[in-house]
């Protein structure tokens, strides 16, 4: 379970939300600008709140009144945005080999082959990243962050270089993948699609604010409504 409350400021813009995740899979769904990846950053420890407070399976990653503040290193959490920061120097196995000095060599090799089988890149296993398309660099980007089994995934429209079928087929085979190994996941998007897919607890941010929470069906009803209505007209 995740639970925060957050306040920050940033410029003109104030992002207030306190909740609480109990779901295994959560979308974060809202307009350019709602704050979203501002409290995905906030909940990795890249960025800290002016207020607040973060808790995951009850243990206290951030607490302002309290000065306690967990490194993004040792929050055990993992984040995939859509522009993915894979090592230049390092091939495509050693990059998703990268966070896992703990494991004997046998063992490593075998969870990256695991991960890069789950991304569907098995055949990528030996480029370097300069010879990666876009698609390609997300899914290792996004191995890479899987391998060392995060009690806490954070994703920030990782699919966005992928087209239609591709994401859905990896959102699928992901989803499966986090509900086995009990990681929960916060995904943030602006495609409502993303949502209904992913059969997925809904956040809708407006301004910075909470303006819903439950399932897709109800918190995206005007969007249910959009979608359809846009492919009845085609």
């Amino acid at each position: 379970m995740l639970e925060f409350s957050l306040d920050s400021r940033r410029g003109g813009f104030h992002l207030r939300v306190e909740c609480r995740f109990t779901a295994s899979w959560t979308v974060i769904f809202g307009p350019s600008g709602a704050g979203k990846s501002t409290l995905l950053r906030l909940l990795a420890g890249l960025d800290r709140p002016d207020h607040g407070r973060i808790e995951l399976n009850g243990r206290v990653l951030i607490d302002g009144a309290r000065h306690i503040f967990i490194k993004p290193g040792l929050r055990h959490t993992a984040m995939v945005s859509q522009h993915p920061a894979l090592f230049p120097h390092l091939s495509v196995s050693a990059n998703v080999a990268f966070g896992l000095a703990s494991l004997d060599a046998a063992h490593r090799e075998a969870r990256v082959d695991e991960m890069l089988a789950l991304v569907d890149a098995t055949d990528l296993a030996h480029r370097w990243p300069r010879d990666l398309s876009g698609g390609e660099a997300q899914r290792i980007a996004l191995a890479r962050s899987l391998a060392p089994l995060p009690r806490l995934l954070l994703l920030d429209e990782p699919f966005s270089a992928l087209d239609g079928n591709a994401s859905d087929a990896l959102l699928t085979r992901l989803q499966a993948w986090c509900a086995e190994h009990q990681v929960q996941t916060v995904m943030v998007t602006h495609d409502a699609t993303d949502a209904f897919a992913t059969t997925a607890e809904v956040a809708l941010l407006r301004e910075g604010l909470l303006a819903g929470l439950g399932p897709a069906a109800d918190v995206l009803s005007s969007e249910r409504a959009r979608i359809v209505s846009r492919f009845e007209t085609r």
